[in-house]
């Protein structure tokens, strides 16, 4: 026969267990069996709600890592900790809470898109990508994820473009003879920078106002290619220097 908290309590007094122990066992004693008591929510919604990220990362992490947190607020909590971290410039722990939070509920489309944000930020492009996309399989309205899936796919085509033409000079190397050629098919931060200078001369020349200051731009680059094929081989002549000078001949000081 099951005895009552009282008659525990007298029990207990009997044995001379000091009076404040006593009163917890009886406390314990009274609740009932079996009852689970979730975890109280209340703190991390409000320091969220109020914007203070070291109280949020607190709160919501003793949320958390409580067992009696529900997932739906286990899921909150974890969102709203990854906001404030994300805020706070701490990316990995953000990642990760993010990387949680898609683990309980994989069909969170601002998961994917917070968490390709931070991919992106950290420079790991095909991982940003891939949850951008996935932000809009699963939400095809989903606006903020398809304008960084565009972007970054536009982005990502640049590169590609980029690392094709890189150490490739303006020119065909079969067809080089010249002296100065060969030195710049050979090396390649010479072919980049003879490539950008026959970019931005044909961006100024297409650029100019009129058919004159057109002529004037194509005259002085036809003027450097001159100067650069007699010149070079010779001991004061530093090929790289000249470039870049002409370089930034082309583009003013600002560079465009």
């Amino acid at each position: 026969m099951r005895r009552s908290s009282a008659n525990l309590a007298v029990m207990l007094v009997c044995v001379g267990l000091p009076l404040a122990l006593i009163s917890g066992v009886a406390r314990a004693t009274s609740s009932e069996p079996g009852k689970d008591v979730q975890a109280d929510a209340g703190p991390c919604i409000a320091a969220a709600a109020a914007a203070d990220d070291d109280k949020t990362v607190d709160a919501c992490g003793a949320l958390i890592d409580n067992e009696k947190t529900a997932k739906p607020d286990r899921i909150k909590a974890l969102l709203a900790r990854a906001s404030a971290y994300d805020r706070k410039q701490m990316i990995d722990r953000a990642i990760a809470d993010y990387d949680t939070v898609l683990g309980l509920d994989p069909s969170l489309a601002d998961a994917h898109n917070a968490r390709g944000e931070l991919w992106r930020r950290k420079g790991d492009r095909p991982k940003a990508i891939m949850d951008f996309g996935a932000a809009v399989k699963l939400n095809p309205d989903h606006a903020a994820a398809k304008a960084n899936y565009k972007s970054l796919s536009l982005e990502l085509e640049r590169i590609g473009a980029m690392m094709a033409v890189a150490g490739k000079p303006s020119f065909d190397c079969r067809k080089a003879r010249r002296p100065v050629e060969k030195a710049i098919c050979a090396n390649p931060a010479l072919a980049d920078l003879d490539r950008e200078i026959g970019a931005s001369t044909f961006r100024t020349v297409r650029e100019a106002q009129d058919p004159r200051q057109a002529r004037e731009l194509q005259r002085a680059q036809d003027q450097f290619i001159a100067r650069r094929n007699a010149e070079f081989g010779k001991p004061d002549y530093d090929l790289q220097k000249a470039m870049r000078e002409r370089l930034q001949r082309i583009n003013g000081v600002d560079g465009y």
